[in-house]
């Protein structure tokens, strides 16, 4: 059988700064993030399984994805770790949900972090194929799979 994609697209608000850019994004701001997930694979033939015809249930990439990416980033500020350490020792002492990254954290260098953690998270038959993460109405990265 023939391989097919199949996509679930997600939502979450996140707030960053880019550290030395040079415009306005070097400040604190926010987006409302949406990220599409495609992933590919084979459908189940199995007579006698529940998941017969499906690559994988969407609700079970729901899962992956909240457990992944949504909790862990919905309305979290991140910063990224080359920042002064005592600013980000304040803000983490201010609000509750301050995650630090080892990048830049652009659009780009979350969807990388992204494919990461899923792809570890993807049962083996299934591998994710390409990402989309809309920063504004206007405005996205992509990530796909070499």
């Amino acid at each position: 059988m023939a391989s097919i994609r199949i996509t679930k697209e997600f939502s979450f608000e996140a707030a960053h700064a880019l550290k030395g850019y040079d415009g306005p994004c070097r400040n604190i701001h926010g987006h409302s993030y949406h990220l599409s997930v495609t992933v590919t694979g084979n459908p189940v033939t199995s007579l006698n399984s529940p998941k017969r015809g499906m690559i994988m249930d969407f609700s079970e990439l729901k899962t992956i994805m909240k457990a992944e990416v949504i909790d862990r980033m919905d309305h979290a500020l991140i910063l990224p770790s080359d920042l002064d350490i005592s600013e980000l020792k304040k803000l983490g002492e201010t609000f509750s949900k301050v995650i630090v990254v080892d990048y830049q954290p652009t659009s780009e260098n979350l969807l990388s972090d992204f494919a990461e953690r899923i792809s570890k998270a993807l049962p083996d038959e299934v591998k994710l194929h390409s990402m989309k993460l809309r920063e504004t109405a206007t405005s996205y990265a992509e990530w796909y799979a070499d």
